[in-house]
């Protein structure tokens, strides 16, 4: 069954951990992806601390290579037309995406570089603030109270930010957003935007997941939810059959706030410990059985799998 999945660390994986891009020793690595059946998969530049500017730039380099070498397994999609094209191709797409555009400390204008770099999702903060924003983790002493939700909102740099992403026709990602920045961006808001990998905060009351009015909010602009496959945001389960139920009432719940358009996939391999039953992207296919056992099939399966994401792409970076 082919799917598009919205977020996974391989590629920093990868180069950090010297583990190759191809075989099968990271989560989403090209050899599991292939044995899933993923249509394409968006690959996150991680960027955080003192020498995050200069890790974007090799981190840039060796995806750009990584793309030369595999030209045979993998394919550059910028285009919807290169997304839609996956679904039926013998290679995986590949779009490349960043978290955390802390590393441009507030500078907008760099942004042009990341859009003729064909970089086409990008969140303005991860679990630290920055220039543009908050997070949506509170930490106190040090450690992160995940009961707790921020609600500061954009910085003055994030409000400039969020106007550039939208004329370089980028898309704006939600995930590790503060409560305030969300509701701030959501607010009116007509171009869809996402939460790549983030879950359900009724389902699982962290404040990494996102409340009911944030997912209605993300529907009404015709934005999409990627499901986030961490074991902290689904729920406590320790057994595959556990685990996949979390994934189900993560799924069903968006659903049923802000309907079936709003649903996709956003596993968050190679940034996530194994969680059981997903130890890697090449288990998906049982999960993918199991929520169609759960009613999860035909026109929404699709939804959730590849056409919600198909067409935000679409919307927001064009044809």
């Amino acid at each position: 069954m082919k799917y598009f999945d919205m977020h996974c660390d391989t590629l920093t994986e990868s180069l950090k951990s010297g583990k190759s891009f191809f075989d099968g020793s990271l989560q989403s690595s090209v050899k599991n992806l292939e044995k899933s059946g993923c249509a394409a998969q968006c690959f996150a530049i991680f960027t955080q601390g003192d020498s995050a500017a200069a890790f974007f730039d090799e981190s840039f380099n060796y995806y750009k290579n990584t793309l030369e070498s595999g030209a045979e397994k993998l394919v550059s999609v910028t285009t919807a037309a290169d997304l839609a094209a996956c679904v039926n191709g013998q290679r995986t797409g590949a779009v490349l995406t960043v978290e955390n555009l802390g590393f441009l400390h507030g500078d907008t204008d760099r942004l042009f570089s990341l859009a003729e770099k064909g970089v086409k999702m990008a969140s303005l903060v991860w679990n630290f603030e920055n220039e543009f924003a908050y997070p949506n983790i509170v930490f106190e002493n040090g450690l992160p109270k995940f009961e707790k939700r921020e609600r500061r909102g954009l910085k003055t740099a994030g409000r400039k930010a969020v106007e550039a992403l939208d004329s370089l026709k980028i898309i704006i990602d939600l995930s590790h957003l503060s409560d305030g920045g969300a509701e701030e961006i959501l607010q009116n808001r007509k171009t869809p935007v996402v939460a790549s990998h983030s879950n359900a905060a009724e389902v699982c009351n962290v404040s990494r997941n996102l409340t009911d009015e944030q997912i209605k909010m993300i529907a009404d602009c015709g934005g999409v939810v990627g499901v986030n496959f961490c074991k902290d945001f689904l729920g406590s389960g320790t057994t595959a059959a556990q685990t996949f139920d979390e994934v189900y009432r993560h799924i069903s719940h968006i659903i049923n706030v802000g309907g079936e358009d709003v649903v996709a996939l956003g596993g968050d391999f190679d940034g996530i410990p194994p969680c059981a039953g997903l130890e890697d992207c090449a288990k998906l296919p049982n999960l993918f059985n199991y929520l169609s056992d759960r009613g999860i099939s035909g026109k929404i399966a699709e939804k959730l799998l590849y056409k919600n994401f198909l067409r935000v792409f679409k919307d927001v970076c064009g044809e």
